[in-house]
């Protein structure tokens, strides 16, 4: 198996069913042929770098990205979020600049979000995997039916989680979440091709810390 020893223990007992699934073993297989012949992001041991940051009883806030990035140095498993030392992309920089309108933070110039995942922000691409400078290469091998697994199964065995949907694409996965156990916020995507649609000005920094308060849980420090 290329990917499932990397698994943090938590992750691993809730997905391990999927593992023994025909799609799975189709998409390792061409996994282990992608990294022999292709150049992949993120490198294989940071592939569930989401999951192992945020183990599943430590989940409060969810957030749904579609594809890792493609650049050489960006990609590190977690989605939005880039490595230390590279230049913040633009969606991440309206996610920062509505962090500040919202609750006066600075995050400027950063660009690694592992201090909100070890918080308990799963930061969860679709698409766990990408061939370098090539958007969308590793979209229907199977990584979404296994992703969309992850939001079922926490959607079913936790409750009061804080889901942040951001685009089409993200809303498109309400249809796995029960509305009547979780809280579900909104908005358009911080790409600047459609961060003025409504994600800047969203306020879903401090709405999301108002509902973990409300529900007694520690608020995430959004500062970098």
């Amino acid at each position: 198996m290329l990917i499932r020893n990397e698994l943090e223990k938590s992750w691993e007992n809730k997905m391990k069913k999927e593992f023994e699934k025909d799609y799975f073993s189709i998409l390792n297989q061409f996994l282990k042929q992608e990294y022999k012949e292709q150049t992949i992001f993120p490198e294989k041991k940071l592939i569930f770098n989401t999951l192992n940051s945020t183990p599943f009883n430590k989940v409060k806030v969810v957030i749904i990205g579609q594809d890792p990035y493609h650049g050489k140095g960006q990609a590190h498993g977690l989605s939005f979020s880039v490595t230390e030392g590279i230049k913040t992309p633009p969606s991440l920089v309206n996610i920062f600049k509505e962090i500040e309108s919202d609750l006066k933070i600075n995050n400027h110039g950063k660009g690694d979000l592992t201090k909100w995942a070890k918080q308990g922000v799963l930061l969860l691409n679709a698409t766990l995997t990408v061939r370098e400078n090539t958007p969308g290469s590793h979209q229907n091998k199977g990584w979404e039916q296994f992703t969309d697994q992850i939001i079922s199964t926490i959607s079913e065995e936790r409750k009061d989680l804080v889901f942040l949907l951001w685009g089409k694409f993200a809303q498109k996965k309400t249809k796995l979440i029960d509305k009547n156990k979780h809280h579900i916020l909104m908005s358009s995507h911080p790409s600047p091709l459609s961060s003025y649609r409504g994600f800047l000005g969203c306020k879903h920094f401090s709405e999301c810390n108002n509902i973990l308060k409300r529900e007694n849980k520690t608020e995430i420090n959004w500062q970098l």
